[in-house]
């Protein structure tokens, strides 16, 4: 019995890490084309805060190689110190269209979402681009993105994004956490049809379709907004495009607490908005559920083989992932640090609802949904 377990583990991680890589390959091949009609955009950029790297961030935006572009900047308070950033940038690009929004007002728990309620005002075009702040993208991004727009059924584009560290040892685990982690398993979801992701680092749509699901109020009170825009722009009848680019995150975590309150955010997040999913994403965890199921089945010095097979196959597979999709190759030999703190993340979410996300404490009710809770995390 203990063998017959072993050998279905070792028969579905081992099928999950070679479908991953199969998938990653498959999108790399897809090209990254611009439309010869490029429509008036105007890109959305919430703030809060100043962060490593914000300025250059939020320059790649302006440095797009597309006519007809507007940015808007907003927070929500004057003493917000993304602030200056921002103001930079408009005293140093003064041929660019750049709209700066203040404003505190709040209908709902998601701050961001308010953000971008606040802001939308101000954007004069069509087509709009959200975009999170730590994002860096290069000239090709807004034709990009924009291009999928042209067939009246798509109602929404979106991106992946890859990890870029700045800062150290948990700058470079949160990146790989992206990298060889959540990167993978989004892009085997798409390329098997059941992934229906929507991210905030990219979400380009027309402003009518926006209208059309309810605006951004229907998100007020949604931690995962950008899951929830997608499936309400599907549940109107439109088709959501992953595009083949793929943005730039730079992570810059200053220490394990941060890590590990960003991760079980995200951890929380996904398990309430689909338990049954993120339940199943335990096959994910290839090289710790060969070594459980390996101790489950008797300590025996054959069955131990086969978890060096998982970890060089781990290694082998996250190369082959990194070349194809150019992702940083720097410290992969962190990998089963970053294995073994990612299963102990997914156990951990299972353990309260309490999320910490801008200096807030939050409760994620079934669903996705958000309340404010109070000073203490559980």
């Amino acid at each position: 019995m203990t063998s017959l377990l072993l050998a279905l583990v070792l028969l579905v991680v081992w099928a999950y890490i070679l479908g991953s890589t199969a998938a990653a390959l498959r999108f790399a091949r897809r090209p990254i084309a611009a439309s010869a009609e490029r429509p008036a955009v105007s890109v959305l950029k919430p703030l809060h805060g100043v962060e490593p790297g914000l300025y250059d961030n939020l320059s790649s935006f302006l440095d797009q190689d597309y006519p007809g572009m507007q940015v808007v900047f907003g927070v929500r308070h004057r003493a917000d110190t993304a602030l200056p950033v921002a103001r930079a940038l408009i005293r140093e690009n003064p041929e660019r269209d750049i709209a700066l929004v203040i404003d505190p007002r709040a209908s709902g728990t998601n701050l961001k979402v308010a953000n971008l309620e606040n802001m939308l005002p101000a954007a004069r075009h069509e087509i709009l681009v959200l975009a999170d702040s730590d994002m860096r993208v290069d000239p090709r991004y807004l034709g990009a993105v924009t291009a999928p727009l042209q067939d009246s059924r798509t109602g929404l584009v979106t991106c992946l994004y890859k990890g870029v560290p700045h800062g150290g040892l948990w700058s470079q685990l949160g990146a790989m956490h992206i990298n060889f982690g959540f990167l993978p398993s989004a892009l085997l979801g798409s390329m098997l049809g059941v992934g229906g992701g929507c991210f905030g680092a990219t979400i380009a749509l027309r402003r009518t379709v926006l209208e059309r699901i309810g605006g951004f109020a229907r998100i007020r009170n949604e931690l995962a907004d950008d899951h929830r825009l997608g499936d309400a722009v599907r549940d109107h009848g439109f088709a959501t495009v992953l595009s083949p680019y793929i943005v730039e995150n730079h992570v810059t975590e200053p220490s394990f607490a941060s890590l590990w309150q960003h991760e079980l955010r995200w951890a929380r997040t996904v398990r309430a908005m689909a338990p049954y999913g993120f339940a199943g994403s335990v096959v994910t965890h290839t090289v710790v559920l060969t070594a459980l199921a390996v101790a489950a089945s008797g300590l025996s010095e054959l069955a131990w083989w086969f978890v060096l097979v998982s970890l060089l196959l781990r290694w082998l597979t996250a190369g082959i992932i990194a070349r194809s999709l150019a992702l940083p190759t720097g410290g992969l030999w962190l990998l089963p640090l970053r294995d073994v703190l990612s299963f102990v993340v997914f156990l951990g979410s299972f353990c309260g609802r309490s999320v910490l996300w801008r200096d807030q404490l939050f409760r994620v009710e079934p669903g996705g949904r958000m309340t404010v809770e109070g000073d203490k995390p559980v």
